[in-house]
């Protein structure tokens, strides 16, 4: 099978690629990295300045690049906004894409109209990046958000996409409760991608200070929770001064970032979400330990009833200061939780075993 995979998040399309190619199937990844993050692929879709001269050269190297994107069996968008152009200047391009390959198929994998819909009922989820209970979060980042996801040109490429592709699938359990109610017959929960094969997992055994990893992205902390996990980080060090040491990382590209997370034994990751996500499942293939998102329904969802390995957090500082306290407390129970992140990774996200859902579901429609 010929697999485009256009787009890239968090590594998910380079992973998937790892996955795919080891069952012998051609594969193609074209994006821009995920921006600063550096990510591999093989058709770099970098644009260089958001400057009218920049958004000149990069449509012609859009045009000339598409050129290549004919006759595969399989298109898979990373996200409706799968370029970077405003939601308008999109739709040529996936109409093309449309009109040259067999089949599409959208990932919901991230921000999009559908997640940004669920979480604005203040009902889909208890908490989320827009709700706390029956609340909206009132934030500079939601506000622009809504504005061009759910008001703008992106919301409406989003439900045209949704509508038209041949199947949907979704990452994560919060992304499939905003799709699964609305396009029932063409979502398929599909668990994030992780290339466990050379990856060094070493069981945490700490010896005297309990290393707390946590990663910053400069302007998105406040919308990932982060500054919130670090306030509790800090303060929780500040009570046991001889029990935690912490390393920070801001907004570093992914190589450097994977070398700096080795030699940490927990790591504190997306506040609000229920479910770990690329960064988490990452670090617990290496055998950290998690502080974030594992809610009973994310697990269900999985299929999973024995191994839960995620230290689940609500999204408040003080969740997450006891969390740490008790970590650092109890550092004899760091040994078997990074034994269950390990397993937990190569029994569900093993990126040969996802690619071949994957394979199913493109058979299927």
């Amino acid at each position: 099978m010929r697999i485009l995979l256009l787009g890239e998040y968090s590594n998910v399309h380079w992973n998937l690629a790892i996955g795919l190619r080891a069952l012998g199937h051609e594969v193609c990844v074209a994006s821009d990295g995920d921006n600063w993050k550096g990510y591999h692929r093989d058709v770099d879709l970098r644009r260089d300045s958001l400057s009218l001269w920049g958004t000149i050269k990069y449509l012609y190297k859009l045009i000339r690049g598409f050129r290549q994107f004919k006759n595969y069996d399989v298109v898979q968008l990373i996200n409706p906004v799968f370029l970077s152009l405003k939601g308008g200047r999109i739709k040529p391009f996936y109409r093309y894409l449309r009109k040259h390959n067999k089949k599409v198929f959208l990932g919901a994998f991230g921000m999009d109209y559908y997640y940004i819909q669920a979480c604005l009922d203040c009902r889909t989820f208890r908490y989320s990046d827009f709700n706390m209970g029956d609340s909206v979060r009132e934030t500079w980042f939601n506000d622009i958000w809504i504005r061009d996801w759910y008001k703008g040109s992106k919301g409406k490429l989003n439900r045209f996409i949704a509508s038209d592709c041949d199947g949907i699938i979704t990452g994560l359990y919060e992304y499939h409760c905003a799709y699964q109610n609305i396009f029932a017959d063409k979502t398929r929960y599909i668990p994030f991608p992780i290339v466990t094969s050379g990856v060094s997992s070493q069981i945490r055994k700490p010896k005297d200070k309990v290393r707390f990893f946590i990663g910053i992205q400069k302007h998105r902390s406040e919308y990932k929770g982060t500054d919130i996990m670090l306030e509790a980080l800090e303060e929780a060090q500040n009570i046991c001064p001889d029990k935690i040491d912490i390393v920070k990382v801001e907004s570093v590209p992914f190589f450097e970032y994977q070398k700096m997370l080795s030699g940490s034994d927990v790591i504190l990751d997306q506040l609000y979400s229920y479910t770990p996500a690329m960064n988490a499942l990452t670090a617990m293939a290496q055998g950290l330990v998690v502080i974030g998102g594992g809610e009973p329904e994310a697990y269900e969802l999985q299929g999973d009833n024995d191994l839960r390995p995620v230290i689940n957090v609500l999204p408040d500082k003080e969740s997450v200061k006891k969390a740490v306290i008790e970590l650092a407390n109890h550092p004899e129970s760091i040994p078997e939780l990074s034994r269950k992140s390990i397993e937990y990774i190569h029994r569900y996200h093993d990126c040969k075993l996802v690619a071949e859902k994957y394979i199913q579901f493109y058979n299927s429609k």
